[in-house]
């Protein structure tokens, strides 16, 4: 008989959402028992995030500060008939940064990795072994729920930690390369520099379909390094996902559809930018509302992270309407227009825009004027009822 685990607050999934929740909780609320579950053996998983300075508030950055792998005072973007840098300090964080943190400052006893959850209720959880834990509330930061009732697009990805013979010559990160060869909708490639011979590549896609060719994107990150003068001596990291870009959807069919009344943050309760994929900021937020809460009860937790989901779906609606033009107004080989043309506008809309924080005149001067897109489409895609 596998003994039963009792405890004030279990989390379950330590992917990003979950990891920050656990984080914030030890730093903050020491007198708590936590419990984190996770699949995987590992806290975080295999990823890097990164953030722009504005997303994160200055109140907020004691979750994150000791977490940045990386720092830069601004990045470049490049389109074909436009290149730009901005000022604005970008950063990135690597998993491994996240584990070691949240095995820092939680007991051992307390993180139970490599175990399987099999259900969930707003205060309790079984897994697949047979331990049963009774918490006073639950927190589901397993990932996405039932994608069905979501109308999405795809954002998807492979990327490479390059380690090259010689300095690679970037000074800053590009955050979006769109003058590629354009494929399988929007293409853009990101790229980070970490050391001066260490430089990771994402190849990425605003794609209809969510099927991912690791390999052929690969290739192209070979001839992406190759066309700049790069020799690689090895891959040093491989990093590939899929992740929804939301034009609409039916939010309480989707939060009901990830374990009905149980607390739910990150992907699973859709908090993360619908057009840009971003999770960080809305993941850090939702840790630093938990550790401030008073009432961790299942119920409490539940009623709070719900209504919070909630308003930021309903506060969002202009970057899911922003979607729809982007898939369904511009032709797939045509889509990088509507980027280029948004990067033409004041450094701190695009700021705004990346925080979630567009005010009515950014959103204004981001749909004025004609759209680089057919006006009959774009007119069709505002125009289109979703939720």
């Amino acid at each position: 008989m596998v003994d039963g685990v009792k405890c004030d607050v279990a989390v379950l999934g330590a992917g990003l959402a979950g990891g920050l929740v656990a984080l914030a909780l030890a730093i903050r609320r020491p007198d708590l028992h936590v419990v984190l579950v996770e699949e995987t053996d590992r806290i975080g998983g295999n990823h890097i995030w990164s953030f722009f300075d504005s997303d994160v508030a200055e109140t907020d950055r004691w979750l994150v500060e000791s977490l940045v792998s990386y720092g830069w005072r601004g990045y470049d973007v490049a389109f074909p008939g436009h290149a730009r840098m901005l000022g604005t300090p970008y950063y990135s964080i690597e998993s491994e940064r996240l584990e070691d943190a949240v095995r820092g400052a939680m007991p051992a006893e307390r993180i139970l990795t490599g175990r399987r959850v099999l259900a969930a209720s707003p205060r309790a959880a079984v897994l697949e072994d047979g331990t049963r834990i009774e918490a006073g509330g639950v927190i589901d930061a397993r990932g996405g729920a039932t994608l069905r009732h979501l109308d999405c697009g795809w954002q998807k990805f492979v990327g490479h930690e390059l380690v090259l013979d010689a300095p690679h010559g970037l000074d800053r990160p590009i955050v979006m390369d769109a003058t590629v060869e354009q494929h399988d909708g929007y293409r853009f490639v990101y790229c980070l520099p970490f050391t001066a011979d260490r430089v990771f590549v994402e190849d990425t896609y605003y794609s209809e379909f969510a099927h991912l060719h690791v390999d052929s994107i690969a290739a192209r990150i070979a001839r992406y390094a190759e066309a700049q003068g790069w020799r690689v001596r090895e891959i040093a990291r491989r990093e590939s996902g899929v992740l929804p870009v939301v034009m609409g959807g039916d939010f309480d069919a989707y939060w009901q559809s990830g374990s009905g009344g149980v607390a739910k943050v990150g992907a699973r309760a859709a908090l993360y930018h619908p057009t840009t994929g971003y999770s960080l900021p809305d993941a850090v937020r939702t840790a630093v509302l938990i550790a401030g809460e008073s009432d961790l009860s299942g119920a409490g937790l539940h009623d709070r992270l719900r209504a919070y989901a909630k308003a930021a779906w309903d506060a969002r609606g202009f970057y899911r309407m922003l979607d729809r033009m982007l898939f369904r107004a511009a032709a797939p080989a045509e889509r990088y227009r509507v980027l280029e043309r948004f990067y033409t506008l004041d450094g701190g809309l695009v700021r705004r825009f990346y925080a979630g924080q567009s005010t009515a005149m950014d959103k204004f001067r981001i749909l004025a004027g004609k759209p680089p897109v057919p006006v009959g489409r774009a007119i069709a895609a505002i125009g289109e009822t979703r939720r």
